[in-house]
């Protein structure tokens, strides 16, 4: 049975895709972990979401964010054929789910309560907005492709979209607190 473990990391350091070894406390490391937790905060999110475009949505952004982790673990610009990269269709993308979800125009400041569904969504854009922290952190010291910034930034708009479109959707239900009907 294959191990686990390699024991590589023991003294503080881990790899990148290629023979290169980093500190693991590196800004490379500090993006690819956020991106690794994002990604483990949308699949808590999906397991409480009903909503199925926001599923949809969430599903595709999970496939999206292993392109991002394994671009982060491969010095830009890309020197390692065949690996996918971050496009502007990628973007696009995430503009398209935005633009799909009419939330009409926010006249009030957006207080993260609701339902199990409603609050996974506030914090997974929080934890959202976390990596794309580390991500703009490593692009002042290393370059970054441009469409993978532009995705991190767009992603965390969308999740806060997506939040705000099922608390509207929740507010027109009797049994929400804030309900106006």
């Amino acid at each position: 049975m294959p191990r686990l473990y390699t024991r590589k990391g023991d003294a503080g350091t881990t790899g990148l895709l290629g023979p290169k070894r980093v500190p693991k406390d590196d800004p490379r490391i500090e993006a690819i972990g956020a991106v690794d937790e994002l990604n483990a905060a949308i699949g808590v999110t999906l397991a409480a979401q009903k909503e199925k475009r926001i599923r949809e949505a969430l599903l595709k952004v999970q496939d999206d964010l292993f392109t991002v982790g394994a671009e982060l673990a491969v010095p830009w610009p890309r020197r390692a054929g065949g690996l996918p990269r971050v496009t502007a269709d990628h973007v696009s993308r995430l503009e398209e789910a935005m633009e799909a979800l009419d939330i009409g125009r926010l006249r009030e400041f957006i207080v993260p309560r609701g339902s199990e569904a409603l609050t996974r969504l506030h914090w997974t854009r929080t934890v959202a907005r976390r990596a794309e922290r580390r991500v703009v952190a490593l692009s002042r010291r290393e370059a970054v492709n441009p469409d993978l910034l532009r995705y991190m930034n767009r992603l965390s708009s969308l999740l806060y979209q997506m939040a705000v479109w099922v608390q509207k959707r929740e507010r027109r239900t009797p049994e929400h607190p804030t309900y106006r009907g």
